[in-house]
């Protein structure tokens, strides 16, 4: 099989180490020409997993032709701001029903779509699936055990994927709940920022089981406003994701979080990351969303208030933990309609 990587950071470059000691013939798309000579020279990509030795096979370029050229999969693992560039670029050199995989997690302000939604636009004609799950990308690099989902509703898009990238360290389980499994992996992050929260203000376990608890709840129920079916949160891509994100110091999202509660301004926060934290921006566009549908998501209005309100950030976390919906797995109770 032959993989082509859109994207050399952390998560893209792990994937195509794996594609290749499964025998893919893989090529790396860097738009920067001085990581692409990194890869090829010295098998590293210093940036990201300095300590990962790449596999001899895989070739880097900055050519975006010449990596997709006779693709069987197409695996983007770019920026959420930049995914429909990425994709007008893609539909100038890419062959006609190319299976297009994406692990990329966020939503575009416009329309408020998914990742697999904005490539649908500017690329209608491939079959298209998403990758998310609890995937910390230094974890799976040091062969850590680690599992994902694949969704589609295209079968061969699973199957490539589990062709690609299924490994006894890896293992990937099927899904066909885009909105669910995507909505999931976008979601986390804002929920991590509320969990570092928490973390920096020292609450106890128990608050912390209540708030990772309460936000799923939250996750279900935007999912489920939009078509998805709550019952995808209880897999990987939803208390999976969850999880590690609201716990591991490794999490962008709850570092974030965690410097906010120790007095830090978001800009230092963000700035002392040197990486994307993809929750900041999603946390407005959801935030937005709910308050246009009247969608009742308490833990995020809460965060928001703190992070683009100005509200106190003691006084705030604490409202943000004390909820005022009473039920507790409201798509069991009486009169519950969730979507199946």
């Amino acid at each position: 099989m032959r993989v082509a990587v859109i994207g050399a950071g952390s998560f893209g470059t792990v994937l195509a180490d794996i594609a290749a000691h499964n025998r893919c013939v893989v090529r790396i798309y860097a738009r920067r020409t001085d990581l692409a000579e990194e890869i090829n020279l010295y098998r590293r990509n210093t940036r990201y997993h300095p300590g990962l030795e790449l596999h001899d096979s895989i070739h880097a370029a900055s050519d975006l032709r010449e990596v997709v050229h006779e693709a069987d999969l197409v695996l983007l693992s770019v920026p959420s701001k930049s995914m429909d560039h990425v994709c007008s670029d893609l539909a100038q050199v890419i062959a006609e029903e190319t299976v297009l995989l994406s692990t990329t997690k966020g939503i575009r302000s416009d329309g408020f779509k998914l990742m697999s939604q904005v490539i649908s636009d500017r690329l209608p004609d491939h079959p298209i699936g998403v990758l998310s799950g609890p995937n910390l990308a230094h974890e799976v690099a040091e062969r850590h055990l680690t599992a994902s989902v694949v969704a589609s509703e295209s079968p061969i898009v699973r199957k490539l994927t589990r062709d690609a990238f299924a490994t006894k360290y890896f293992r990937l389980y099927s899904s066909e709940d885009l909105i669910s499994v995507e909505l999931g992996g976008a979601l986390k992050n804002i929920y991590a920022i509320a969990a570092g929260l928490a973390d920096g203000l020292g609450v106890g376990q128990n608050t912390r089981a209540l708030l990772i608890t309460r936000s799923l709840a939250e996750m279900s129920r935007l999912s489920a406003h939009m078509g998805g079916n709550p019952l995808s949160f209880l897999g990987l891509a939803g208390v999976g994701d969850l999880y590690v994100t609201s716990v591991s110091p490794l999490s962008r999202n709850f570092r974030v979080g965690k410097a906010l509660a120790e007095g830090h301004t978001l800009q230092a926060a963000e700035a002392a990351l040197g990486q994307v934290a993809e929750g900041v921006n999603t946390l407005e566009l959801v935030y937005e969303k709910c308050q246009q549908d009247l969608v009742a998501m308490p833990i995020l209005s809460a965060l928001y208030d703190v992070i683009f309100g100005g509200r106190p950030v003691r006084q705030t976390a604490l409202r943000m933990m004390q909820t005022v919906h009473t039920s507790d797995v409201e798509f069991l109770m009486p009169g519950a309609k969730p979507s199946l």
